[in-house]
């Protein structure tokens, strides 16, 4: 007697995910680094001279992708609270959750010509927001094991980001506060900068890593600017000097910095470059041989800067970078 076939029960279909329920955290800096770009557009006007409508549409469409990623993000939040602690586990995620908190600052800084009161209280709800993020950044490193404690570039992103609101707090009048910043924010970069330069002359830091470099240009652009805004000419050349010297490296050694090719940490190099660019368009007022410089970085964020933003969100559109980010699911 013929045996009956034996048909395979069909694979069982994965469960669908919900919308934005793995809402990459890598997307935000790249929008950082847009943001970036505006505000160094916003500062060139004076200097350069043209259109001053230009820098104000890319920070009013940056804004507006801004806040369209962190509804997102809240969303996936929204289905499991506890994600966030499983997104700051990892380091693009860590760097991504900074940069979307560091965000709200810009936000205030890009309202501030326009709702001066508006812009002191996002300034405010980002320093509590970027409290928050900090402190939960904190948790998870000591809960964590031992090797994701080392210091890492990203540092500066978590612990020093504060000195965006003294992009604010200066012109609105908040100069102990910005002072504060100032004081406070630069201790902490002094300390990460000396402990990374230790870490990279025993160490080479492993190849897809090294974009993350790039982020020790960033304090010494804020420092200096808001040093800058608060009347301290002298000290904002200085950073502006250290930041020349980072800078200045980054560029000797951007193929050994780039040679594992494109990912999502190379967001990294945006807002840096933009930010020192605002510094050296705000020092070209005192100091017109500034004005050359300052070009030339421009020019270089121009070419950069929304070249890396628009590819990590085709990432984010197309859903590669979740996956390859790592970022978790709600």
């Amino acid at each position: 007697m013929a045996r009956a076939p034996f048909f395979p029960p069909p694979p069982v279909a994965p469960a669908p995910t919900r919308a934005f329920a793995r809402m990459p955290p890598a997307v935000f800096p790249g929008i950082m680094g847009l943001f970036g770009l505006g505000l160094a557009l916003r500062r060139g006007v004076d200097v350069i001279g043209y259109p001053p409508a230009l820098p104000e549409m890319i920070l009013g469409g940056v804004s507006l992708l801004w806040v369209l990623a962190t509804l997102a993000y809240g969303v996936k939040l929204r289905q499991r609270t506890g994600v966030i602690l499983d997104d700051l586990a990892i380091l693009p995620g860590r760097t991504g959750l900074s940069a979307m908190s560091l965000g709200l600052l810009l936000l205030a800084a890009t309202l501030l010509p326009y709702m001066p009161q508006g812009a002191a209280a996002l300034m405010f709800a980002g320093l509590a927001l970027h409290g928050v993020i900090a402190a939960l950044i904190l948790y998870v490193l000591t809960k964590g094991p031992e090797e994701g404690r080392h210091v890492t570039p990203a540092w500066h992103l978590h612990f020093v980001g504060f000195i965006i609101a003294g992009l604010v707090a200066g012109p609105l009048g908040y100069g102990l506060l910005g002072m504060t910043l100032l004081v406070g924010s630069a201790i902490v970069a002094a300390l990460i900068w000396a402990v990374s330069l230790v870490q990279l002359a025993r160490r080479i830091p492993p190849a897809p890593l090294r974009p993350l470099l790039a982020i020790h240009l960033a304090p010494a652009s804020l420092l200096g600017t808001v040093a800058w805004l608060l009347g301290m000419q002298g000290v904002a050349v200085g950073f502006a000097v250290l930041g020349a010297v980072i800078l200045a490296g980054l560029v000797v050694t951007i193929r050994w910095v780039t040679v594992s090719g494109f990912s999502a940490l190379w967001g990294a190099f945006t807002f840096p470059l933009a930010a020192y660019t605002s510094l050296l368009f705000a020092l070209a007022g005192p100091y017109p041989v500034l004005e050359w410089p300052a070009l030339g970085c421009l020019i270089a964020c121009l070419g950069i800067v929304p070249a890396i933003a628009i590819r990590i969100l085709q990432m984010w559109t197309k859903g590669t970078l979740a996956a390859k980010t790592n970022a978790a699911t709600a």
